[in-house]
């Protein structure tokens, strides 16, 4: 899968994560183990997307394909990485979420402008 479609592939998942958000409730217990595999493997391969997501972005910078800064990209993955979390759990108010996920889909968006 090349980095276009990881990012399209990216975005559709938080956009189902912001759906998540806004029409879930706030876990009883966040300590709770069935709980925690639940959200471990539906998060899973999102995580394994994102840390490949992120060495092919940072490739294409070496090879001056794109031109983002590369910090720019390993904020977004931490961004991103903190967005499925909260996600889960809603341990944040809704204001931070938003704004997590502004600077996530900005970036997104600029990097498939800049493959276009």
């Amino acid at each position: 899968m090349n980095v276009n479609e990881q990012t399209k592939v990216l975005k559709v998942h938080f956009h189902s994560l912001k759906q998540k958000f806004e029409k879930g409730e706030k876990p009883e217990n966040p300590k709770d183990k069935a709980l925690f595999s639940q959200v471990k493997n539906e998060t899973a391969p999102v995580f394994q997307l994102l840390e490949q997501w992120e060495r092919d972005v940072l490739q294409l910078i070496k090879t001056r394909k794109v031109n983002i800064h590369p910090q720019q990209i390993i904020s977004t993955r931490e961004n991103m990485e903190l967005l499925l979390m909260h996600s889960y759990y809603l341990d944040v108010r809704r204001k931070r979420y938003m704004e997590l996920n502004h600077s996530v889909l900005y970036i997104l968006d600029q990097l498939l402008a800049e493959l276009d």
